[in-house]
């Protein structure tokens, strides 16, 4: 979602395409990959895969719509359609909310496998199957958090030159509307789902330190250590690619800057940040986890042979 109009400077018009295409390049190879691997490595199929299988589609997705962007910036006017305008807003806003959805998921499921190493219980309701509920019911709930912007999505032409724009089309009070979309943003994708992961990894690190002084209790194994690494290393990349997005909503809400060179640079390379974090998790998950990195090596020797 872009935080101020399209600026016409050559230096902006010429990078932002490759920034753009460069993402969309490395996203697509890097999300697609993962998703073949989880989907045709037996051994891939477990709990956790199945979050990051549903945090690479929502990534992939996004990705696929970034030409689209890309064409709209160099054109300078959308020449879409509506219904194409509703459909890459609609998804710009599940780029927004889906990532950090799955990943409070994720460590809510890292919070309770600590919990019962800690107390020496299994899980018999954490299955795959389990999973891949969890996981449509957080798409469901990201569709109806998404669901307003697709409503006021729409084509604006602008007066006097007739210009098309991909816009948000608020109804009057404008200012005020405007102001209350990114305050539901703000609250919904990014305060409210962060205080909750905050809470569970206090939670979980505090456990982690009461089971290390209980000399009865049972260390976390080296697998499931390294899976929760995986999982705060994939969150923090996550929060710091989307932190100053969210912390530019709060600088718009409570303070009135001009719109300058400068500002509109920054805006660019923060609404930039935001969009790499879809091609950065691909190679999070061949660093820090043996098994991805084993499935695909394996991938590659079958289809090379």
């Amino acid at each position: 979602v872009s935080l101020v109009p399209v600026f016409s400077s050559s230096y902006i018009y010429v990078l932002l395409p490759i920034i753009y295409s460069i993402i969309c390049a490395v996203g697509l190879t890097g999300n697609t990959a993962v998703i073949y691997v989880i989907l045709k490595a037996p051994k891939m199929k477990t709990v956790t895969n199945m979050f990051i299988l549903n945090l690479a589609i929502a990534d992939d997705l996004f990705t696929l719509v970034l030409p689209i962007n890309i064409a709209e910036h160099l054109l300078n006017f959308w020449p879409f359609g509506d219904v194409l305008c509703k459909v890459i807003l609609s998804i710009d806003h599940y780029n927004i909310f889906s990532s950090i959805y799955f990943l409070t998921v994720m460590s809510i499921d890292r919070y309770l496998v600590v919990l019962s190493t800690v107390r020496s219980k299994r899980m018999p309701y954490r299955t795959y199957r389990a999973a891949k509920i969890i996981s449509l019911c957080v798409w469901v709930l990201v569709i109806l958090i998404v669901m307003p912007f697709t409503v006021f999505a729409g084509v604006d032409v602008s007066e006097p030159d007739g210009r098309k724009s991909c816009v948000l089309s608020f109804p009057h009070p404008d200012g005020l509307w405007f102001k209350t979309s990114r305050i539901y943003t703000l609250l919904l994708g990014f305060a409210f789902p962060v205080s909750t992961i905050c809470i569970l990894y206090t939670m979980m690190l505090y456990k982690l330190r009461n089971m290390r002084l209980n000399s009865n209790a049972k260390a976390l194994d080296k697998a499931k250590k390294k899976v929760t690494v995986m999982v705060f290393i994939v969150l923090a990349v996550c929060l710091f690619c989307w932190t100053p997005f969210h912390l530019s909503t709060i600088v718009a809400l409570t303070t009135d800057l001009k719109t300058t060179p400068l500002l509109i640079g920054i805006s660019y390379f923060i609404t930039s940040l935001s969009y790499a974090n879809s091609c950065l998790n691909p190679f999070l998950y061949a660093f820090l986890d043996d098994s991805f990195r084993k499935a695909f090596k394996k991938m590659l020797e079958c289809r090379s042979t």
